[in-house]
Order: C-alpha cells, then sequence, then structure tokens
C-alpha cells in the first residue's frame, strides 16, 4: 500500500472531503490523525487517531506536533465559504475566512515543517478552490480572496524547500457534494424563497458535467499529491471541478 508506515495528519475530517481522505490514506496503510472540531462526526471513523480541535486556536495548534510526533503528510483541508460580494462583507466574514481558510494552514505548516525537514522532508496538500486566483465566482468575494492566498502560501513553501525533500501542492476543487455544501443550498434557497431542489439544481446546472463532483473524487487526487508516486510534482495547482473553468 501507497502509505504503510506514513503517518498523515487530515483536518476537517470529520465530514466530506477531509472524512472521504482520511479514509483513503487509512485504507491504503498509513496511521491518520483525523482533526475536526465536531467530535461526534469523528467519532464514527474507525481505524485513525481522532482529535476533536478548534483550528482558530493558536495555542492548540502550537501543541500539535508533541501530540502526534513527526508526520510525513500534513492535509490541510479545512475551510469556510463566506457568500456575498465585497458589499455583502463584513469585517467578520472577512475576519473568519481569513482566520481559517489561511492563517491556520500557515500555522499548520509552520509547526510541522521543521520536523518534516528534520527527517527529510514531507508532503503537503492545502485545499483551495477554483474560486481564487483561478477564476472569480459570483457571490464568493471573501472566500475566493482567502483561497488565492493559499495558492500563493502553497507555491511560496514549495520554493523555498523545494531541495529539502519537501513538496507543498494545492487542490482547486469545483463544487462537491459534501454537507458543508448541502448547508449553504439550504441555507441560500432559504434566503432566496426558492426550493431546496431549486437551488441545488442551479448549482448543477453550471457543471459542464451536469453533475456535482463527489469527495472521494477530489481525496483521490490529493492521496495521488501525498503519494511518493507524485516525487517530481511540487508547487502546483489541481484543478479538479468537472470542466468548469475550461
Amino acid at each position: 500500500m501507497r502509505f504503510t508506515s506514513k503517518i498523515a495528519l487530515v483536518t476537517a475530517a470529520g465530514n466530506g472531503i477531509g472524512r472521504a481522505l482520511a479514509e483513503r490514506l487509512r485504507d491504503e496503510g498509513a496511521t491518520v490523525w483525523a482533526l475536526d472540531r465536531d467530535a461526534g462526526a469523528l467519532a464514527s471513523i474507525g481505524g485513525v487517531e481522532r482529535l476533536a480541535m478548534d483550528l482558530t486556536d493558536p495555542a492548540a495548534i502550537a501543541a500539535l506536533p508533541a501530540q502526534t510526533g513527526p508526520i510525513d503528510v500534513l492535509a490541510n483541508i479545512a475551510g469556510y465559504v463566506a457568500a456575498g460580494s465585497i458589499l455583502d462583507c463584513d469585517e467578520a466574514d472577512w475576519a473568519r475566512s481569513f482566520d481559517l481558510n489561511v492563517t491556520a494552514m500557515y500555522r499548520l505548516c509552520r509547526a510541522f515543517i521543521p520536523a518534516m525537514l528534520e527527517r527529510g522532508g514531507g508532503a503537503i496538500v492545502n485545499m483551495s478552490s477554483i474560486a481564487s486566483s483561478v477564476k472569480g465566482v459570483p457571490d464568493r468575494f471573501a472566500y475566493g480572496a482567502s483561497k488565492a492566498a493559499v495558492i500563493g502560501m502553497t507555491k511560496a513553501i514549495a520554493a523555498d524547500f523545494v531541495a529539502r525533500g519537501l513538496r507543498c501542492n494545492c487542490v482547486c476543487p469545483g463544487t462537491v457534494d459534501t454537507p458543508s455544501l448541502r448547508e449553504r443550498v439550504s441555507a441560500q434557497a432559504e434566503a432566496r424563497h426558492e426550493t431546496v431542489e431549486a437551488t441545488r439544481d442551479a448549482f448543477v446546472a453550471r457543471q459542464p458535467m451536469g453533475r456535482l463532483g463527489r469527495p472521494e473524487e477530489v481525496a483521490a487526487l490529493i492521496a495521488y499529491l501525498a503519494s511518493d508516486e507524485a516525487a517530481f510534482t511540487t508547487g502546483s495547482v489541481n484543478v479538479v471541478d468537472g470542466g468548469w473553468v475550461n
């Protein structure tokens, strides 16, 4: 198996893409640290080390390496989607978007990179989005800005440590059928006085393939980038969106 004897840490592992990835890495032989703020969601994942925590807590992140020990793979999946244009984005939405989507990722990378370098390297995969510097998406101002920052951070880390065995790549999904998306669909339907079915159909209609992505499809790409099979890949921006940006 690709990840035998590897130790991986996956954030937002309770649901959606993070859960699909944690289960895939586990099934491919990794020892997986599964992190999520929702302890209940984590409880139903077997065969992993479960850790409930708030990724916006800098002290909790700083203490993580002492709990997990050195890791080989860091998968930064956690994120927050703020809806609306710049005119709808208040200071709280802006701050929350960057706190979770960018600053928590920065802190996690900074916490684990030193030990990775001491051990000769490792693999980091960061979750960005096509709503970023890849594509401007309506009503995703703060989210798109924060995910563009993730792309820049990924490339900077890759450039700084390319000669020391550390690889850093990012993944840019399109619209993926996750519990988080279903919550946003319900909220948008209520705000627009639409049915949930009509709102969901609008999300599907913008996908050239005529369907939403599946968490397992994104997890498969992340697992590849985290594996030794991708040893010649770093600083890359990987789009998995069913052809939306084509």
